[in-house]
């Protein structure tokens, strides 16, 4: 049995958490044994395939830039019969597109896609009139055609069934995991007078009632700065105490979470949350917003707040600085891996097989 996975999309440093949940996928699925895969990869991501056999893709015209990046996207959708040549589809028994587009839209091998998030249709706003069309037709035409779209939480999953009308048999919640060999508490490392937000200066993260919520925070606690990542930040005024470091190298994110006072995560909308979960296997106090999937993933290891309360956050930054759940975020965490993550995809795509045959 030959399973695709297709990694066309994949740009890197660029998504997210939709990009570490396709390289540690690959990477637990080659350690598994009894499936045979094949991992399409684009011409900037050489690498993606993470352990799996690979082949190179430069039919598919990969880009860094938003433009070339609907541009690659448009002609894989709609001239795609080079591309198809390429990927020799008839060989393989079943195909995974994990980064939320099936590109080329195809009709065999049955497919199974995984769509990350449906923000465009619970946040329009946040998007440009080009980019919601865009989103809209592309994800529409790509539930339709996956045989089984998978959710990365249930939260998800129940938009996907909401929103797109889907039946239920057709859409399975798949947590992602943990790196536990990097994600861990370190002997030795004392925690200091800061709060971090790993996060790119999206609409949806909600930087700007974060700044209000700190703002109260250190009238209690003047000595707290707040250490943001990501990218976005660059021509933004921030109040006094807060730190812009822009993308930070993966080791040195490592070390903030090792080290912070507290994470804060205040976004409005997630697929599933990570940075909250690798906080937690870090040692560090989590508050993170009363919204869509935060909950589900976070159970009762973190203080949870209003985000659209400064208020309400405020209070509980200052609840989580106490480290009284830090022993049930340690505990939350072991609770997800990357080897169950593989080991239920490998069930999703055994069943496409055998609809196939």
């Amino acid at each position: 049995m030959v399973v695709g996975l297709s990694l066309l999309t994949l740009v890197p440093g660029l998504v997210g958490g939709s990009e570490t949940y396709a390289r540690e996928l690959s990477r637990a699925l080659a350690r598994r044994a009894g499936l045979e895969y094949v991992a399409f990869v684009p011409t900037i991501a050489r690498d993606a395939a993470d352990g799996l056999p690979a082949e190179l893709v430069p039919e598919y015209r990969a880009s860094t830039t938003m433009p070339g990046r609907i541009l690659a996207m448009s002609l894989a959708a709609t001239r795609p019969r080079r591309l198809m040549r390429r990927l020799r589809l008839d060989r393989l028994d079943a195909i995974h597109f994990p980064l939320s587009v099936m590109l080329p839209p195809i009709e065999r091998p049955p497919a199974a896609t995984t769509v990350h998030d449906l923000q465009h249709e619970r946040f329009p706003e946040f998007f440009s009139r080009a980019e919601l069309t865009y989103r809209r037709v592309v994800y529409g035409w790509t539930v339709r055609r996956s045989r089984i779209v998978i959710a990365i939480s249930e939260h998800s999953r129940g938009e996907l069934i909401d929103l797109y009308g889907l039946p239920p048999e057709r859409v399975r919640a798949i947590r992602h995991g943990i790196d536990h060999d990097r994600f861990r508490a370190a002997d030795g490392v004392e925690r200091e007078p800061f709060l971090l937000y790993p996060a790119h200066r999206w609409p949806h993260k909600n930087h700007d009632r974060l700044f209000e919520a700190f703002a109260l925070v250190r009238r209690e606690r003047p000595e707290l700065r707040l250490v943001l990542t990501g990218a976005g930040h660059e021509g933004h005024p921030v109040p006094p105490g807060v730190e812009p470091r822009g993308r930070v190298p993966a080791d040195e994110l490592l070390d903030l979470y090792r080290r912070a006072a507290a994470l804060v995560f205040p976004s409005l909308y997630e697929g599933f949350g990570q940075p909250p979960l690798e906080a937690m296997a870090c040692g560090c106090p989590v508050a993170v917003a009363r919204a869509s999937s935060l909950p589900e993933i976070c159970g009762d290891a973190a203080e949870y707040f209003d985000p659209e309360a400064p208020e309400d956050m405020a209070a509980a930054i200052v609840r989580a600085l106490s480290g009284e759940l830090v022993e049930l975020g340690l505990e939350r965490a072991r609770l997800f891996t990357w080897d169950e993550s593989a080991r239920r995809h490998e069930a999703v795509y055994r069943e496409l097989a055998q609809t196939s045959s």
